[in-house]
């Protein structure tokens, strides 16, 4: 125990074990922490004996092992000279590196614990330029060196270091809690080092984590500030663990650690986050009457909260009570408000209520015009949204892409995309920044209405607005265009797909495919289709019949029959409706012989005759039969 430069005073009354630190106190619990100061003090004395080699008493001083821990103590209090230099001297090049184990750092750290820097310094020096790895035991005790001298920075960031190591599984799962406590036996603590281990867990966002280790602090007897537990109750409202939120409320009133504003504020909220806002009032009047008056915070938690279960009144009510209680609304409550009222359809009122707040000399911020172009685009007051837009402009804020997309959304639901159009083209020639989502959701709704030219017309000219489209524009366009007829503008864009290196897709292949067959073009829509196979894009069962029944239309018999055999034999196409197409108009001929030859040959193929195919085949015969008779 010479080692530390405190007194230990132990008094076994009622379990207690206090412990006296200079002007320190803490109160823990006798019988969980006597037995681990034991079993600590235990170890380190085993594990410090020097190193026991008779041979090494022969080595000059600077190269006997059971010289390290004197060794680099010494050099870490020579301040006239470069610590890392004299320690390299004294390890590396004594070769006693091999001898530092995570026992020798430990005693070099009990030994420079007065000293933070020094002890700083070492432990980084062992970890970063020798490659030791520090063990549980030697983070605690330079945090607990670090805590003690007031270094909270530092010794937050190796609680941080020491916890990540332990959930990536690189360092051994010992309790850092349990670690901390073990060694307040060995060196001089501070108890605000269980407060930062709550935090650096809650940090990492380690919430159960954290939420234990205020448990078995508790456990303890050690008090957690009213701090760090609003930094508990914050993390578990976030994971919506409001029971454990309330757990945590009861053992601040057990151990008597007085909650302040903060605390209500959050439990205020969780009780608005379950839905319990009926509980809220009997929460006030306790918060009251703990002599805390609700802050503009709990106004705000409290109006929000109603404002979005749709109970307007109340949330009025409570609004009302702000200003009898000299308490201001602020943006928060106002923008709260007035998405209630958007919310419900009111747009009228929400709109009166932001005129009262400007006058009350609050400035909007674009959230707030946000929520009010919202409400109007919703109730289809498209002129009085574009009027506050260009409040909004004039108030020197952008439009962002919410504001776009919702007035372009507007307009779209009244069948008015002309005027969502011209809107974008105004924003981009006063220089306002449009998302480019916003110009994809145009032209793929101008594609939808079927107005393909308004949409090619519409990426020209944002094309230099650091505009480019894409594969699924380009293909949303293509197909616009063939659904309208328009082969020869859907190839033009093809190629220029090409021509950017941009891939076209089995749907842009089909598209044009069914509409070239459909135009009579059969023939170049084999050429695409043989510039897909190419591509090694297999065609699928729409463009097998686009191609058949278009060359059937075209009278092209030999080149459907020879495109089904194609299909069968190549992709393992077999469809049946294709097949009987062709008999239907090879029996119309009348031609029997033409017939049986092809239904042999699709036979060998692999196509199976159904129920419809007897029936083309039996009018087939019927029809021969009626031509024999008629030319006899």
């Amino acid at each position: 125990m010479n080692l530390m430069n405190k007194l230990i005073i132990a008094t076994c009354s009622n379990g207690q074990l206090v412990i006296h630190s200079k002007n320190l106190h803490s109160r823990l619990n006798f019988s969980s922490l006597s037995s681990n100061c034991v079993q600590i003090l235990t170890d380190y004395n085993e594990s410090a004996k020097p190193i026991s080699n008779p041979l090494h008493s022969f080595l000059p001083k600077t190269q006997n092992p059971q010289n390290t821990v004197s060794l680099i103590c010494s050099a870490l209090k020579n301040r006239e000279n470069d610590h890392f230099a004299l320690l390299r001297k004294t390890v590396q090049e004594n070769g006693l590196v091999s001898y530092l184990s995570n026992n020798e750092i430990s005693r070099v750290l009990l030994r420079c614990q007065s000293d933070s820097y020094s002890a700083l310094s070492f432990f980084k020096w062992a970890k970063n330029d020798l490659g030791v790895k520090p063990n549980t035991q030697n983070y605690c005790l330079v945090i607990h060196i670090l805590t003690w001298t007031k270094n909270f920075s530092q010794a937050m960031k190796l609680l941080s270091e020491l916890i990540d190591l332990q959930r990536d599984g690189v360092e051994s799962t010992l309790d850092v809690f349990e670690s901390l406590v073990s060694l307040t036996g060995l060196c001089n603590w501070d108890p605000v080092v269980f407060d930062m281990l709550i935090k650096a867990f809650l940090k990492e966002n380690m919430v159960k984590d954290g939420y234990r280790a205020f448990r078995k602090m508790v456990k303890r007897g050690i008090c957690p500030s009213v701090i760090t537990m609003n930094c508990l109750l914050t993390g578990l409202s976030k994971l919506n663990y409001s029971k454990k939120c309330w757990e945590v409320y009861a053992e601040m009133e057990r151990i008597g650690v007085h909650p302040n504003s903060c605390t209500f504020n959050i439990l205020t909220h969780v009780l608005c986050k379950d839905e319990d806002v009926s509980k809220v009032n009997d929460f006030l009047e306790k918060m009251e009457e703990e002599g805390f008056q609700p802050d503009i915070v709990t106004y705000n938690t409290l109006v929000s909260s109603y404002c979005r279960k749709g109970r307007m009144k109340d949330a009025v009510h409570l609004y009302q009570i702000m200003y009898v209680r000299c308490i201001s609304p602020d943006l928060f409550t106002y923008t709260s408000l007035i998405n209630g009222f958007s919310r419900k359809g009111n747009v009228r009122d929400a709109h009166q209520l932001f005129i009262r707040m400007v006058d009350r000399g609050l400035k909007p911020d674009i959230i707030l015009y946000n929520t009010l172009i919202s409400g109007y685009c919703k109730e289809g007051m498209m002129q009085e949204a574009r009027f506050l837009l260009h409040d909004m402009i004039g108030e020197g804020m952008y439009p962002d892409k919410f504001t776009c997309s919702v007035l372009v959304q507007g307009y779209q639901k009244q069948d008015n995309l002309v005027s969502a159009v011209n809107l974008v083209t105004e924003l981009q020639r006063f220089g306002f920044v449009v998302s480019l989502d916003i110009y994809d959701y145009l032209i793929a709704a101008l594609c939808m209405e079927n107005r393909p030219f308004a949409a090619k017309a519409l990426i020209d000219r944002v094309s230099g607005d650091r505009y480019e489209p894409g594969n699924i524009v380009y293909g949303e366009l293509i197909e616009s265009f063939c659904r309208c007829n328009f082969p020869d503008e859907a190839l033009c864009l093809k190629a220029e797909m090409v021509s950017k290196d941009l891939k076209p897709d089995l749907g842009t292949y089909r598209a044009i495919i069914k509409c070239l067959c459909k135009s009579g073009r059969s023939m170049e829509a084999n050429s695409l289709m043989r510039e897909m196979t190419d591509c090694h894009m297999p065609p699928d069962i729409e463009v097998c019949r686009a191609l058949i029944n278009g060359h059937c239309v075209e009278n092209n018999f030999r080149e459907a029959q020879s495109l089904l055999s194609f299909f069968a034999q190549e992709f393992k196409i077999f469809d049946t409706v294709c097949y009987n197409t062709i008999i239907r108009l090879i029996s119309a001929e009348g031609d029997i012989a033409k017939l049986m030859k092809f239904q042999d040959k699709m036979r060998k193929v692999g196509f199976a005759p159904n129920q419809l195919t007897c029936k083309y085949v039996i009018d087939g015969l019927q029809k021969a039969v009626r031509v024999h008779k008629i030319n006899i």
